[in-house]
């Protein structure tokens, strides 16, 4: 069996990383489900902006739908550059800080615990590495 090269590591984790943010995305304006669904978190907007105000206590709610909306902006175009391959290290840097952040105020509001439940350290660990293999298979960047 052959090895895999870093190339195509890379390769994996710009899909997994990409398709990942894409379904929580996905979730918040009910594409897995409604609300209360088996495996739905959110399954609509307004129950993932209560979520972002739990998560960010000191706002109010426009603020957690200002924070709610940039968070889901970023998601969906790191994850479509991370797809794609284009801006990799960028994006993948972009995820990065994006996981870090989501785990932090996990940790901080939530519990401890909850970031490792929902591998979002994981996920944050690997997009760093991410930034740091250079070029991947199937990348819009190896063409540039």
């Amino acid at each position: 069996m052959k090895n895999i090269t870093i190339l195509e590591a890379g390769l994996i984790l710009r899909i997994v990383l990409g398709i990942t943010m894409l379904s929580a995305v996905a979730d918040r304006f009910g594409v897995w489900g409604a609300p209360g669904s088996h495996a739905v978190a959110w399954g609509n907007w307004e129950n993932f902006v209560l979520y972002t105000q739990s998560l960010n206590s000191f706002a109010n709610k426009a603020t957690a739908e200002v924070l709610a909306g940039i968070a889901t902006f970023f998601e969906v175009l790191l994850s479509l550059l991370l797809l794609f391959g284009f801006k990799t290290r960028l994006a993948a840097l972009g995820t990065t800080f994006l996981m870090f952040f989501f785990a932090f105020a996990m940790s901080v509001s939530v519990s401890v615990k909850a970031p490792f439940d929902y591998s979002v350290w994981t996920s944050c660990a690997a997009a760093l590495l991410l930034a740091n293999i250079g070029k991947t298979s199937y990348a819009v960047d190896n063409r540039i």
